[in-house]
């Protein structure tokens, strides 16, 4: 078919027409080459553009978009205040606007166009208006359908590609077909190859691949469905008629296909009454396992059910949100800079609404954080809830500390504890208190089962040998000494620390991971890589003696580990570096995060506890671990951040740094004595080791480097027992 069969007017009217409909959706069908200028860019902006696509894309056409960024005030007064910078923040403006899908329909087309722009039928531009004073907007608004004949049909006016746009303004457009009005269509054409080849006099266009490279990583989730018929079939409906067809509660989406083991986790939670714990490895699902069990219950109940969702961070909180969306939920999100500012009251209503059944609102979900659930507010609704409630609680091994384990309410008939790291490390009595909670293991994933059927990337380990300077050393002696004298005996016979012997550990701990020799091995160590990106270094919340840096550092302070080792990187060796860090707020996060992944400008983030929990950046292929901590928890977590799959990501590198007292050539030379004073911290550090090379690609090569130092300090296999914790985060 040719655009000559298709009924068109000269003019539409977004509040007389049906514009998508009658004009879009007709074009598009029959159209090879789609030129869109459009004056602001947006993700909604993407969801407009993507109606009728189904037809361009059986026809093999193309998609070529022009779009200018929203800058604000603030974006303007920098770029004039800073003329160099213009073009990153032109970029981070159009960065800005990608927002999350709002819905399953949003979902399914950002999807859609997520794979266009990846097998290059979408290319994507951004332009702006400059001269020798200004950066405005780019705000020219038209587009050109050309169809498999070379007929073409231009048009132009003051609608903009934005739900907004086509939806609600009153917004008008002016039509002009090459068979009726020849030169009018030439001469928009020509205007659009001059802005797209960047040849129009003061429109500038910028290169960004990251943009297409952004909306990829944010939007391909699955293999897409083109018909656009049978995506009303699926239920992916405009808003209006979605709101009336909506099941209540929790929905797999169609697209979400469960692996055989979350299914049996599923299965196996159902048949001990909803009530369990998915052990899972990181990177491996347990979110999505989490979310089809709340489906499943939400169905036995008949949608009849109040969710309560628990993260130990914010960052946490909002992932899970984005999660929620896909699977037809819209949740309370409460914590304290959560961005629905009438969360109390959302909560207190729903809650209210559920005991009474007013309008049918059986169902809420709540989510918030670890704090936000402590509080007097929500522990006080929580004593509220009459009817079917279900507490789910993410990095559950958290809440077998003490204060968090006196809010596991009774409550909650249904419960369910996801965690990498279930048993509390050294915390018998906590880890009990979760099982008597929660109730058994519905699944156990491990990391080597993961690795094993390609859920997490294979990786090699290269322990890498440092030892405490003589200064270390002697402080390290001084403080076991002083430890030595905290132990006491408790009434039940067993021994503790006390107070202040605990506070002593902690600053052993933070001196073993702030040893010096670590900053001159890293150097070393990285020095092959200098050039490659997606690299992270992992340090402790810690400092380095001031008495062993070789300048003098301001007010004869100690140095932070991260900054010496910011300063080794992005100084002295001209690597493109950031911190990564509590201090950066979510914006600053999100735009390292994208930044990291594209792999351009930015090489190798510089992390401290932020990253142990839940932040996910699967693009991580090298990793130099600085401090760690005899915890399982701690280096588990850090593992599996560097094993999540990635494009391009065939095996991950660890280099993790061992610490020993003193160096191994000493070793023969000192008594008995001294040798049993080394122990502690030696067993310690070759027993994570041994951890980590056990299932490494090099694990012959890396366990020889352990089994040096085992056969110096004479330790037979097994021989490790209880150790002191060294905990210093």
């Amino acid at each position: 078919m040719s655009f000559e069969d298709i009924l068109i007017k000269k003019e539409y009217r977004s509040l007389l027409d049906d514009i998508s409909n009658e004009f879009y959706i007709p074009l598009l069908s029959a159209a090879t080459l789609y030129q869109r200028a459009v004056g602001f860019f947006s993700s909604s902006a993407l969801v407009e553009v993507s109606k009728g696509i189904s037809g361009l894309v059986r026809n093999g056409g193309k998609i070529q978009l022009v779009a200018s960024p929203y800058l604000s005030d603030e974006d303007i007064c920098a770029i004039r205040k800073g003329y160099e910078i213009r073009e990153q923040i032109v970029k981070q403006a159009v960065l800005r606007e990608l927002q999350n899908a709002r819905n399953d329909y949003e979902l399914e087309r950002l999807n859609i166009l997520a794979h266009l722009i990846a097998n290059d039928t979408l290319d994507i531009k951004i332009a702006f208006v400059e001269d020798a004073n200004n950066t405005g907007i780019y705000h020219e608004k038209m587009g050109i359908f050309t169809d498999a004949l070379g007929n073409k049909v231009a048009f132009s006016g003051s609608m903009n590609e934005s739900v907004s746009g086509i939806k609600v303004n009153y917004e008008a457009i002016d039509v002009f077909c090459s068979w009726r009005e020849p030169d009018r269509v030439l001469a928009k054409e020509r205007a659009f190859i001059s802005i797209w080849n960047d040849c129009e006099p003061n429109v500038r266009i910028i290169p960004f691949p990251e943009l297409k490279r952004e909306i990829i990583e944010r939007y391909k989730k699955y293999p897409p469905n083109f018909d656009a018929e049978q995506l009303e079939l699926n239920g992916f409906v405009d808003s209006q008629k979605r709101s009336k067809m909506k099941c209540l509660g929790v929905v797999i989406p169609h697209k979400v296909e469960l692996h055989d083991y979350q299914k049996m986790a599923i299965d196996e939670w159902e048949k001990r009454g909803y009530k369990g714990i998915f052990d899972m490895a990181t990177g491996t699902g347990k979110t999505y396992t989490g979310l089809g069990a709340l489906a499943r219950l939400s169905q036995a109940v008949s949608g009849n059910l109040a969710i309560f969702i628990v993260c130990p961070y914010q960052h946490l909180v909002e992932q899970w949100v984005e999660d929620l969306l896909q699977f037809n939920v819209d949740p309370i999100i409460g914590y304290s800079a959560s961005s629905q500012k009438d969360w109390k009251s959302r909560l207190d209503n729903a809650i209210r609404d559920q005991k009474i059944k007013v309008n049918n609102k059986e169902f809420f979900c709540f989510i918030c954080t670890n704090a936000t659930f402590a509080s007097d507010f929500v522990q006080k609704q929580v004593q509220r809830i009459r009817s079917n409630a279900v507490l789910l609680v993410d990095e559950a091994h958290n809440f077998g500390a003490t204060a968090l384990s006196q809010l596991l309410s009774e409550i909650f008939p249904f419960r369910l504890a996801l965690s990498a790291t279930f048993e509390r490390h050294r915390d018998i009595e906590g880890t009990s208190a979760l099982y008597s909670y929660f109730g058994e293991k519905c699944i156990e994933y491990p990391i080597e089962r993961a690795i094993q059927e390609k859920k997490l990337t294979n990786y090699k380990y290269y322990p890498v040998i440092t030892a405490l300077s003589e200064g270390e050393l002697n402080k390290y002696s001084e403080l076991t000494y002083e430890i030595g004298k905290c132990v006491v005996k408790g009434k039940d016979g067993k021994t503790t620390l006390s107070e202040r012997g605990k506070m002593l550990t902690l600053a052993r701990a933070r001196l073993v991971a702030g040893a010096e020799n670590k900053i001159t091995q890293l150097g070393y160590c990285i020095s092959p890589y200098i050039h490659d990106n997606h690299i992270l270094v992992y340090c402790g919340a810690t400092k380095i003696l001031a008495e062993n840096q070789d300048s003098t550092p301001v007010d004869d302070e100690d140095l932070r580990q991260i900054d010496v080792v910011t300063d080794l990187l992005g100084n002295k060796l001209n690597m493109n570096v950031s911190q990564f860090t509590s201090k950066e707020d979510v914006e600053e996060r999100a735009r390292l995060k994208r930044e990291f992944a594209a792999g351009e400008t930015l090489q190798a983030l510089i992390a401290i506890k932020c990253l142990d929990e839940g932040v996910n950046i699967p693009n991580i292929k090298i990793a130099f671990i600085l401090a760690s901590t005899t915890n399982p928890k701690e280096y588990i977590q850090r593992r599996g951040r560097v094993l999540r799959l990635a494009e391009g990501k065939d095996h991950a590198e660890i280099f993790d740094f061992i610490t020993l007292p003193r160096a191994l050539d000493q070793v023969p030379s000192l008594t008995q004595a001294q040798v049993n004073r080394d122990l502690a911290l030696v067993k310690s550090e070759t027993k994570r080791a041994e951890d980590f090379a056990s299932i490494a690609m090099n694990m012959i090569e890396a366990q020889s480097i352990i089994d040096s130092i085992k056969s110096v300090y004479r330790i037979q296999d097994k021989e490790y027992g209880y150790e002191e914790e060294l905990t210093y985060e």
